[in-house]
């Protein structure tokens, strides 16, 4: 099929490019006000549709920068509502989208894009890769009991509904995102997060911790129980700290809630040790592990070059079939990476290198797999040293 058109799309489109996303997803399209509160989501120039006669698919992005490998960041496109109607899949209208969208990013000097994947057979062709990986944990509240030398942490301070939402922004901000993988949040996100908490079926509080040199950390959640007298579960919807007392006294502050026997969290780094602040590490439970951020190295050289390295050499040769320009061979090492033609140490294809960019996969696990082809053993631990962080990466915003 190619009797139809991509291009960017008008702003008075945005609404049925949304309803046709969610008709994706088998979800219901939006009542007005539902649409005026999403509305302003909706960055100018980055959603793009495909046409024949009328939308049969669409997708977007919302501008961001990520956390890299060593600490500096880069801009990210953060892409988002990636969807197909149900009578034209297979015909290639996804395929059409994400090349107008890379043009895009290419055109604009965005050399990354990490997304949140609703399938995960789809995305690899287009060569992005599970990046991020992160656990679900619950922890039963009534029996944990925290170490003596856990820490103890600072002052809490609660924020009712309102007040989340109009401090969220600068809560965020004030925390700083460490971890490779983390994203920079556009204004043109908060919206979503706003309708979100106002759908919520019961309260949502929001618990600040302050350290001495002030706010180093927070914590947004509900409870919620099936009735009165039944079990009752604290959900926790957002969790940032800036450092092990921030962690640990917010952790203290959730376990001392009362009426609530079960804590939740979703979504969090796959090293978090919450575990380890209890006399009993059994009683946090670790419910499932899932992949967090789908990432894409679209200038692959100047990403390659953007991150740290740590250890001995390696060049890596890279296949980029949807964007061969990305193609070539690549010398790593501690002074930055360059294009070369020495011989390759590794061989790998651009969704796998995606996977090990924000180092969380060994380059040798992947090779066992049969995803990284090696020269040999050395090749494999320098490779795994080059790519190795301290800590895991992780998103931690979800768009």
């Amino acid at each position: 099929m190619s009797d139809f058109s991509v291009r960017l799309l008008r702003s008075d489109e945005e609404r049925a490019a949304t309803d046709l996303f969610r008709r994706a997803l088998h979800v219901k399209e939006m009542t007005d006000e539902e649409w005026s509160a999403i509305a302003p989501s909706m960055q100018p120039d980055r959603g793009f549709g495909a046409f024949d006669s009328e939308l049969i698919g669409t997708l977007r992005s919302f501008d961001s920068e990520v956390t890299l490998p060593g600490g500096g960041t880069t801009p990210l496109a953060a892409v988002s509502l990636v969807g197909v109607r149900a009578d034209r899949i297979r015909r290639g209208v996804l395929t059409a989208l994400m090349r107008a969208q890379f043009e895009d990013f290419a055109a604009r000097g965005v050399p990354a894009a990490m997304l949140h994947a609703s399938e995960g057979a789809i995305y690899g062709r287009f060569g992005y890769g599970v990046a991020v990986r992160a656990k679900s944990i619950e922890v039963d509240r009534r029996r944990a009991r925290f170490r003596p030398e856990a820490p103890v942490g600072g002052q809490i301070s609660l924020l009712d509904l309102e007040n989340t939402i109009e401090q969220w922004p600068a809560l965020f901000d004030a925390v700083p995102r460490a971890r490779p993988g983390m994203i920079s949040r556009s204004p043109h996100l908060w919206p979503g997060y706003e309708r979100e908490v106002r759908r919520a079926k019961t309260p949502v509080t929001t618990a600040v911790h302050s350290g001495p040199d002030g706010t180093d950390g927070f914590v947004t959640y509900t409870v919620e129980r099936a009735h009165f007298g039944a079990p009752a579960l604290l959900k926790v919807q957002s969790f940032h700290y800036a450092n092990p007392d921030a962690f640990a006294g917010l952790w203290r502050y959730l376990l001392s809630v009362d009426l609530v026997d079960q804590v939740t969290a979703e979504k969090r780094p796959l090293d978090e040790p919450v575990e380890l602040l209890f006399t009993d590490p059994r009683d946090v439970a670790v419910q499932k592990v899932q992949d967090e951020g789908w990432f894409r190295l679209v200038d692959v050289e100047r990403m390659l070059g953007a991150r740290t390295y740590r250890g001995e050499p390696v060049v890596i040769e890279v296949t980029d079939p949807f964007l061969e320009h990305n193609s070539g061979r690549y010398r790593l090492s501690e002074d930055g990476a360059v294009r070369t033609t020495d011989p390759a140490d590794l061989e790998l294809h651009a969704d796998t290198l995606s996977m090990v960019y924000l180092g969380g996969w060994r380059p040798s696990d992947l090779a066992f797999a049969g995803r990284v082809r090696a020269t040999g053993e050395s090749a494999l631990e320098r490779a795994d040293q080059l790519f190795g962080t301290r800590v895991n990466p992780w998103c931690g915003t979800f768009f």
